[in-house]
């Protein structure tokens, strides 16, 4: 039977003035999932991303923050080479994935989509039944047996936490879900690939207050088994999930630390300036 390892929640951060040291629980020992070495995104003649230097570890979650146009969600989309969809798109630097650079020419990019998942700003559910939709990349990938697919599905539902408000129509059309519930089944779409890395994209920008509470609670106890990178304009929702937190800006990667150094003892004035609300 394939099954995910249900996670469980390790820390609840609240976001104050002031970011509590113990909201983070990561080692120095965690490990590199991705790791990013003078990495650079050009459209065309356009440099979007600028010699970016990273490293996102497995049991973390990075947050990346910065204005709009300062290529965090360019530099998101390049860790499962979804920039390639864009014409003129070209690469410089590594982006090393499990040792290897993502865009070495033997790398088979259906399967780093599969080891590397994403969710996007706009939940876009297919328009299938709430289990075809989980069930969706499983069946693509191997023949699995219908007790096996039936498990899976309610185990990512489950991981989701979806479960419980979808179980008895399973079989109902995705698109009536609410706006809260389809980001959470795009989550539960992504972890039936049984990914290293889950990326998104501003997840929650679309969503109200409580919709919103709910995916951060599910990003939360995701953490323990994934690196999770998540782009967001939300100050107070860095500074509640993530254990690291990155600010770019014009393209350029200003300082990467501790969510708890970045926002009580940045080092650069620019990111104390943005994160204080003064441009952006």
């Amino acid at each position: 039977m394939i099954t995910l390892a249900a996670p469980v929640i390790t820390h609840t951060a609240h976001a104050t003035s002031t970011i509590s040291s113990t909201s983070a629980t990561f080692t120095t020992a965690a490990i590199t999932a991705v790791e990013a070495r003078n990495f650079s995104v050009f459209y065309g003649y356009r440099q979007a991303v600028k010699e970016v230097n990273i490293g996102i570890k497995h049991g973390e979650i990075t947050a990346i923050i910065g204005p709009s146009g300062c290529g965090k969600s360019t530099f998101l989309r390049a860790i499962n080479r979804m920039n390639d969809l864009i014409p003129g798109c070209r690469t410089g630097g590594e982006l090393l994935f499990g040792g290897e650079d993502v865009n070495a020419k033997h790398i088979d990019t259906t399967d780093l989509r599969r080891r590397v998942g994403m969710v996007f700003q706009k939940p876009n559910p297919f328009p299938k039944s709430i289990y075809d939709n989980v069930a969706y990349g499983p069946r693509l990938r191997e023949k699995i047996s219908k007790g096996d697919l039936d498990a899976l599905v309610e185990n990512c539902l489950r991981n989701a936490d979806l479960w419980e408000e979808t179980k008895d129509r399973l079989h109902a059309n995705a698109l009536s879900l609410s706006g809260g519930q389809a980001q959470r089944l795009c989550i539960a779409r992504a972890l039936a690939a049984q990914p290293e890395v889950l990326l998104m994209d501003e997840p929650t920008s679309a969503l109200d207050p409580k919709a919103t509470a709910h995916v951060e609670e599910l990003i939360v106890r995701l953490r323990p088994t994934l690196a999770i990178a998540i782009v967001t304009h939300n100050m107070a929702q860095a500074a509640r999930v993530s254990d690291r937190t990155a600010f770019f800006y014009e393209g350029n990667l200003v300082e990467f630390g501790t969510t708890p150094q970045i926002f009580n003892t940045p080092r650069e004035t620019r990111t104390q300036d943005y994160i204080n609300g003064r441009f952006g």
